[in-house]
Order: C-alpha cells, then sequence, then structure tokens
C-alpha cells in the first residue's frame, strides 16, 4: 500500500470534522491552555505560503498540549471590517458583506486543507450583529466611566456627578482634558448641555475636536499604520493632517498600568522595549513662560529642567491653538503657508524624519521665567501636539534636533553643561556641570535637575510631572464597512443607547461613498434615527474595534446575556500562548490591553492582562524566479549563459518553475507574448535566476498553499514550513528542499510496511537499540516544543525514522510512540498510521509519551587509556565494571604490556568513566 496523501488527508479532515474532534467546553477536571493566533482578515487573494506559519506553530503546540493532558482552546476567527472590502463595494456596487463572505469561505477552505485544530463551533467574525454588539456594549461602558488616577482605575461616571455636586472638580485627581475649575453651586447652577459638555472631558470614550490622517479620495480618517511617506497604504492617495471631531478613547489614562504590566509578561524583551518607548515615560516638570505683551501663558513640559538657561527660542506644533493666539499680524501669511505644507505630513513621519529642517516665526516673544529675557517663538513640525502642551523650550547646545533648528535659522546657541564642545554638534549626554546657569552653576546634572524642579514650585512658575508619550485612540471613521456607533444625538450632544436596543445594525445604503454634502456614507441611509427622531452617529468604528476583545469572546462566542460568562471567564482566564507578527508589536496589543484592563476594572473580566506569552512569528519572504530576454531577439536566455549576451531579466511566475528549471510549455502558455517564445538552454534544461523578495503578485513569487498541499500533501507542508528555519526568523520560500521533507514521510510510511507493501508490525518486546533512539526523540521533540523550536524537531524526526530504518525496526510499542510525538506535525498520516494500528479512537485522545532517561544512557564507555600520562589508546568498557574489572581487563591486553615493557606498575589510576593512567 503507497503512501495516497490526497486520501489520507482528505479521510480523516472529513473524520475531524463530523466527530467534532476538537470541540472543547469548560471542563474544571482537566488543567486548561489557550492558544491564540492573531485575527485575519479575510482578504480576496486568500492565503499565501507565508500566511499560514504562525498558525502551524500554534497548531503544533496546540496538540501537543492536548497529548499532555490539557483542555486546549485554539479558536480562529476573522477580523472581517476594512477598507478593502469596502474600496471593492465602491468600484463594483457589491455589498461587503458579499465579498467578505466569500473570502471567509475561502480562508476556511484553505485552513481546512492544512489540518488545523480549531474548534470551528467558536467561529467568530467581527462583521456579524451577535458580535459587534458587544463591541457596542463596550463602547457604552466606556462613555459610562472615568479614570481616577488615585485609585488607578476606571469608575463611573455617577460617581463623578456625585463629587461634583459635592465639592466640584477641585479635588477630583482625573484623566480628562483640559477643564475649567468649577465649584458645587457652579455644577449645580450648569444647564444640562453644560454638565454634559463638562463630562465629556471625563469620559473614557468621548467626543472632540482633534488632529487626525485625513484622506481626501477615500473619504476617511486612517491610521497611522494606514499611512506611510504621507500617503494611504491602500491605493497610494494624499493623506494630510485635519482637525475633526471625532469619537476617542482615553487610552492615554491606562499608560502607566501599560507600562507597568510589561513587567509581569512572558513577552520578549525587544518586543516589551518597543511598547516602552510607544507608551513613552517621561520623568520632568511643566513650566509656565508668560508672553510679551499679554497675560497668555506658554505651559511646556520638559524633562531637562536643569538646562532652562539654555533656552534661547520656543517651538510650538503647528497644531497648538497657541499658534493662533500668537501669531502677529505680519507673520500670518507664512505661518499659515507653513501649516498648510505641515498638514501633509502624518505624526510618524515627522517624528522619523531628522534630517529635513522647517519652520516660521510668529513675531511673538515668551518671557523666560528665570531670567526675564524675550525669547522668539517659532513653529516646526519636529514638535508634536499630542506629547506634552504641544510646546517646548529649545535648548540647541543640549538637543540635536533644536540644534539642526538653530544652525538653519541662524538662532543663538547656549551651553549651559560643561564637557561637549558644541561648535560642531550639540552636546546631548546627561553628564557634566551646569553652567551659565545661575544658582545652578557647578551642579552635577542629576542633582541640578532636582534643584530646578524644587526651584520652579517653591516660585510658584509650575510643578513637577510624568508624561507619557501615548496618545488617546481616535475611534472614528467615515466609512460605511464597521461598527455602527450606539448612539444618537439630542440637543447636539451625544446620547447612548439603550443596552437592549443592541446591536445597532448597519442600515442599508444605495452608495458606499461619502454624501454629496459630504456627510459619512451612513448619511445616505434612509431614516437613520431613533424611534423618538433623534439622528444617530454617521461614523463608525475602526477595525482595532472588533479585534480589541475578541480572545474574550472566543471563551463564550454564543451568549446573548453576556461578552463572556464569569464561569467561561474565571475558566479559560487568559491567553497561555498567543503567536503573530510583528507587525500588531504597537497598535493592536497596546488597544486590547487597555480594553482588557478596562473590563478588568468593572469586574467584566477576572485577569488584567490579556496575553500571557506572545511569540511573534518571522515572515516567510518570496523566492522570485527570473527568465533573461535578449534585447536583440525574442529568445530566452538560461542563467548560466546571460554574460554572453545583451539581456533583460524578467520575472516569472514560480509556479511554473522547479528546481529552478522553467516548464517550458507552461511558460508559453502563461501569458500571449510569450506564446512564441524561443529559449537558448543549458543542457537540454532552461535554468532560471533567483532573488529573495517581499512576497507579492507584482513578482509573481507568490505560492498558494492549495498548490503544495495538492502536489505534496498539507504534512509536508506543515513539516516543511517549520523545516525552513527558526520560527521568529524571517526566511526565504524555496521549494527546493520540499522533496526531502516528502521522501520522510514516505520512508516513514514503509517503517510500518513489508516489503510486499503489506501493513505489518510486530508485537514482540523492543531491542535497546530501539528504545534508546526513541527516547532520546521523544525528550528531543518535547525540548524543542517547549522551545518552540520546530526545525530542529522536523530534523530530529528525520534523524529517528533513518536509525530506526537502518535497525529494520518494525516494533508496534516503539512505531505507536513515535507517531504520538509526530501527530502535531503531521497530524493526518499519524492519524492514519494509529487506526492502522488497531486503535479505536483518534490518536488526539493518547498520551504523550513519557521519557525515559534509563533507556539512553551509554551502556559503554571509551576509556582514554594513558600510560606515564600520555595517552595511548582507547578502550571500550562497560559502565558498570568495577575498579578491579577495569584494571583487570586492561592489564590483560597486548597492547598495554607493549607499554609497560615488563616492569611492575607503580600506580594504577582508574576513574570509573572517565580515564584510566598507568604509571610505570
Amino acid at each position: 500500500m503507497e503512501y495516497d496523501f490526497k486520501e489520507i488527508e482528505k479521510k480523516w479532515q472529513k473524520y475531524w470534522t463530523e466527530e467534532k474532534t476538537y470541540k472543547v467546553e469548560v471542563n474544571s477536571e482537566k488543567p486548561k491552555f489557550y492558544v491564540l493566533d492573531m485575527f485575519p482578515y479575510p482578504s480576496g487573494a486568500g492565503l499565501h505560503v507565508g500566511h499560514p506559519l504562525g498558525y502551524i506553530a500554534s497548531d503544533i503546540y496546540s496538540r501537543y498540549k492536548t497529548l499532555k493532558g490539557f483542555n486546549v482552546l485554539h479558536p480562529m476567527g476573522y477580523d472581517a471590517y476594512g477598507l478593502p472590502a469596502e474600496q471593492y463595494a465602491i468600484q463594483t456596487g457589491q455589498h461587503p458583506a458579499i465579498t467578505t463572505e466569500t473570502n471567509i469561505t475561502r480562508y476556511r477552505q484553505q485552513l481546512n486543507k492544512i489540518g488545523f485544530s480549531y474548534d470551528w463551533d467558536r467561529e467568530v467574525r467581527t462583521c456579524e450583529p451577535e458580535y459587534y454588539k458587544w463591541t457596542q456594549w463596550a463602547f457604552i461602558q466606556m462613555f459610562n466611566h472615568y479614570f481616577n488616577i488615585d485609585s488607578q482605575k476606571a469608575e463611573s461616571i455617577e460617581s463623578l456627578v456625585t463629587q461634583f455636586e459635592l465639592s466640584g472638580n477641585g479635588k477630583v485627581n482625573a484623566a480628562c482634558s483640559e477643564t475649567e475649575m468649577f465649584t458645587a453651586d457652579e455644577w449645580k447652577g450648569f444647564s444640562d448641555i453644560e454638565k454634559q459638555t463638562v463630562l465629556l472631558n471625563y469620559r473614557l470614550a468621548y467626543l472632540a475636536d482633534t488632529m487626525v490622517n485625513w484622506c481626501p479620495k477615500l473619504g476617511t480618517v486612517l491610521a497611522n499604520d494606514e499611512v506611510k511617506d504621507g500617503a494611504s497604504v491602500r491605493g497610494g492617495h494624499p493623506v494630510e493632517q485635519k482637525k475633526m471631531r471625532q469619537w476617542s478613547l482615553r487610552v492615554s489614562a491606562y499608560a502607566k498600568r501599560l507600562l507597568d504590566g510589561l513587567d509581569n509578561l512572558e513577552w520578549t524583551d525587544s518586543l516589551k522595549e518597543i511598547q516602552k518607548n510607544w507608551i513613552g515615560r517621561s520623568v520632568g516638570a511643566e513650566v509656565n513662560f508668560g508672553v510679551k505683551g499679554s497675560e497668555l501663558k506658554m505651559e511646556i513640559f520638559t524633562t531637562r529642567p536643569d538646562t532652562i538657561f539654555g533656552v534661547t527660542f520656543m517651538v510650538l506644533a503647528p497644531e497648538s491653538d497657541l499658534v493662533k493666539e500668537l501669531t502677529t499680524p505680519d507673520c500670518q501669511a507664512n505661518i499659515d503657508a507653513y501649516i498648510e505644507a505641515t498638514s501633509k505630513r502624518t505624526e510618524r513621519e515627522r517624528l522619523a524624519d531628522v534630517k529635513t529642517v522647517s519652520g516660521a516665526f510668529t513675531g511673538a516673544y515668551a518671557i523666560h521665567p528665570f531670567t526675564g529675557e524675550e525669547i522668539p517663538v517659532w513653529v516646526s513640525d519636529y514638535v508634536l501636539a499630542g506629547y506634552g502642551t504641544g510646546a517646548i523650550m529649545a535648548v540647541p547646545a543640549h538637543d540635536s534636533r533644536d540644534y539642526a533648528f538653530a544652525k538653519h535659522f541662524d538662532l543663538p546657541i547656549v551651553q549651559v553643561v560643561s564637557g561637549g564642545d558644541i561648535s560642531e554638534e550639540s552636546y546631548d549626554a546627561k553628564e557634566g556641570q551646569s553652567m551659565n546657569s545661575d544658582f545652578l552653576n557647578g551642579l552635577d546634572v542629576k542633582d541640578a535637575i532636582v534643584k530646578a524642579n524644587e526651584e520652579v514650585e517653591a516660585r510658584g512658575l509650575g510643578k513637577k510631572k510624568i508624561n507619557y508619550r501615548l496618545r488617546d485612540a481616535i475611534f472614528s471613521r467615515q466609512r460605511y464597512w464597521g461598527e455602527p456607533f450606539p448612539v444618537y444625538f439630542k440637543d447636539g450632544m451625544p446620547q447612548m443607547m439603550d443596552l437592549d436596543k443592541l446591536p445597532l445594525e448597519l442600515p442599508e445604503i444605495d452608495k458606499y461613498l461619502p454624501t454629496e454634502s459630504g456627510e459619512p456614507p451612513l448619511g445616505r441611509a434612509k431614516d437613520w434615527i431613533t424611534e423618538d427622531g433623534y439622528p444617530i452617529e454617521l461614523n463608525t468604528m475602526p477595525g482595532f474595534a472588533g479585534s480589541s476583545a475578541y480572545y474574550l469572546r472566543y471563551m463564550d462566542p454564543r451568549n446573548n446575556e453576556a461578552l463572556v460568562s464569569a464561569e467561561a471567564n474565571e475558566y479559560w482566564q487568559d491567553v497561555d500562548l498567543y503567536i503573530g507578527g510583528t507587525e500588531h508589536a504597537t497598535g493592536h496589543l497596546i488597544y486590547s490591553r487597555f480594553w482588557n484592563k478596562f473590563l478588568f476594572d468593572i469586574n467584566e473580566v477576572c485577569k488584567d492582562e490579556p496575553f500571557r506569552k506572545l511569540i511573534n512569528q518571522g515572515m516567510i519572504q518570496g523566492r522570485s524566479n527570473f527568465v533573461y530576454r535578449d534585447k536583440k531577439s525574442n529568445k530566452y536566455v538560461s542563467h548560466g549563459l546571460i554574460e554572453e549576451y545583451d539581456t533583460t531579466a524578467i520575472h516569472v511566475d514560480v509556479n511554473i518553475v522547479k528546481n529552478d528549471v522553467l516548464d517550458l510549455e507552461a511558460f508559453k502558455n502563461w501569458m500571449p507574448e510569450y506564446k512564441n517564445a524561443e529559449f537558448i538552454l543549458e543542457d537540454g534544461k532552461y535554468h532560471c535566476g533567483w532573488a529573495v523578495e517581499k512576497m507579492s503578485k507584482s513578482m509573481f513569487n507568490v505560492v498558494n498553499p492549495d498548490v503544495i498541499v495538492e502536489e505534496y500533501g498539507a504534512d509536508t507542508l506543515r513539516l516543511y514550513e517549520m523545516f525552513l528555519g527558526p520560527l521568529e526568523a524571517h526566511k526565504p520560500w524555496d521549494t527546493n528542499g520540499i522533496d526531502g521533507v516528502h521522501k520522510f514521510l514516505k520512508k516513514l510510511w514503509r517503517l510500518f510496511h513489508n516489503e510486499a507493501g503489506e501493513f505489518e508490525l510486530a508485537s514482540s518486546e523492543p531491542t535497546q537499540d530501539e528504545l534508546k533512539v526513541l527516547h532520546k526523540t521523544i525528550k528531543k521533540i518535547q525540548d524543542d516544543i517547549e522551545r518552540f523550536s520546530f526545525n530542529t524537531s522536523v530534523s530530529a524526526f528525520m534523524i529517528c525514522v533513518n536509525e530506526l530504518y537502518t535497525l529494520k525496526c518494525n516494533n508496534k510499542a516503539v512505531l505507536e510512540n513515535l507517531l504520538v510525538i509526530l501527530a502535531p506535525f503531521a497530524p493526518h498520516v499519524a492519524e492514519e498510521l494509529w487506526a492502522l494500528c488497531g486503535n479505536a479512537t483518534s490518536i488526539t485522545k493518547a498520551d504523550f509519551p513519557e521519557f525515559n532517561e534509563s533507556f539512553v544512557q551509554e551502556n559503554i564507555h571509551k576509556y582514554p587509556v594513558s600510560f606515564n600520562g600520555k595517552m595511548r589508546f582507547i578502550l571500550e568498557l562497560p559502565v558498570n565494571l568495577s575498579r578491579d574489572e577495569i584494571e583487570k581487563e586492561v592489564l590483560s591486553l597486548e597492547k598495554s604490556q607493549k607499554w609497560i615493557d615488563g616492569k611492575t606498575p607503580k600506580k594504577i589510576i582508574i576513574v570509573p568513566n572517565k580515564i584510566i593512567n598507568i604509571v610505570v
């Protein structure tokens, strides 16, 4: 019987589906283990071979933990909202739900072909009302809570209102937007609209004017990761900075907890560092600078108050409200032109671009708080509105960007910390002593910072403060294909819908474009109003809304009464292992952690952190192939001969190339322009060139996993993707080595069959050699899986099968155990052979074999035998011999007598299982 992988894989995939092999429920008798894959967006292109890399790794680990006795939750679903589906709907008029359903169906088929152990009964899709009902519910909860800085947790808005009624907001220490102080009597005297306006400054979900990435062509706000080089990633359309009224989530309130929580997570140091930098904790002082001829105050945040005497100019972010208030009439035109130009750059680009120096003078002057000197106020895009106060004191002698700015605009540079030469560059080190700094002179930097902070507070010029770079998340999108906000407007103020009205479902509209008057697409909906006639919010939520808590919904996906029941949440608790790409290192992980911490605060979940251990898989890159067209003819020159011709390299579809040899007929039929192609061959073959590039349709190097599964089988694909290299590393896809993996599976198959191709195993006791090979492999595979070193596991399986093949092993006990440890990697062939062994239940119900160290211990030791300290030969002896037996054995040898030369040994030194030294 041959290894018929097509029939085997089809058979077992059908079995797993019909028997619901991977279905799991809460089971208090078993320890839980939750393995999660990052939510895929189902694009129309389907999967390429790079996508399953992380899924295969998580599947191996899930199956392994199941064999180890754990109740494993391993779900899959779809991040089904997104701009691509909406853009396709705009182009074709087809509802995004239709294309999304088509794409999901294809993804599901592709995933099933690879044999993943997903509990498909738990599948979720963010575009389904029964799912986004709970996103809407969470938004309402955020609207109804604020963040108490003293307790470091979310508390109800009702409790905040009670404080306002008792004592105003003077004693309230909350994360909030800029708010004027008021007394209890003043609060009671506010109108209802005034009260609602104040509360919006405190709510965790709030409506406010904010700067956004606006893409006129797409008609929507874009997240930072949807913009590159001033253009939308989708379509490459121009993006500009624009102030708009948007919903935001007060993620910044949780900055301290998000930072502190990293200490308790099993994440890589590099990933933690990325999060720490994104959160950006800074300790410093807020200092007030007066403005010449005005009552205005410029509030700045600085981490280096010790350098305050080196301030020679001030800089405002282009978005700062102070720009309008401070700009003098004679500078207005320049400022307007500068802000217009700056609006086309995202904050990320502004931060990253350290070479471009630009700015404009406002005409205003600040007053130095200590010296009273007049300091010019400029505007420049290297200052961001969201960090600190959107205004900085520029100390060019000790900050590289301030230095470049001062040099460019010929502004003064005053050194106030000793130790550096500022003639060519700034001295940014936090070492040295204060100079040219009045009361700070002679103090080391560390002491000068403390002294400066003390003076700032003592003179009433400001206060010490901890600041964070983390920004609030803009939560509005001017799209159709997204979660509707459960919000209506009464007298222009936002109101939340009653929970029993959820889910608020997307309405039907005639087009998926903004209205003629510029409203978002939902402005086209008929009767998009409440029962009482109030208008409903026209924006929709962003993509990350649905992907921020999906891991919780998987725990209890069909619950209509709660996001997740207390029973399910207390059992599954959190994600034990999360595998995904580094592209989510900031946005998704920050938002999910924020969302989870909020739900923890309001007692909806039992764990403060959602993801205990996180591993970033690397990227599988494309391995492109090239043909070489002779510029003087329609002939295509084989790679080894191109030095003899003047050629042009052309990408060719890698699916018509095997082992870098081109299928000539397939190439002629690939595109009409190649129909009459002629070839200059090497040894009768056309050899292609190759290069490692990003996997992309434009480079014709996208490999569909369906093609690999069809030709080699899913088990080969699974093993080969792991075999390519370490999970975390980037590596090129190269089918040149896949034959070796497929041959390994064929060889494994032959271990279970006799020469006539009949299944045949022996029930005799295993030999010591067979047990040694088996248990050596058990230990290796177990250790490798725990370390996520799956590439070395594949090598270990190959070595094991080769050694068993050499031993002509067909022992049932040995080979059944081998199948169990192989099953996580190659589940189909393992199931088939397991059944042929006579087992009535699935191999997923087996127990991972226990490693027995006694079987791998060596029973022979190779002794180096020395005479007078010089090693003369190697002697193999059993490890259990006594000293006397060893001495007798070594002295009886002819080669020993040669070196003893008839003399009586003075001393015989024997260290069992180490050395033998005879002193003559």
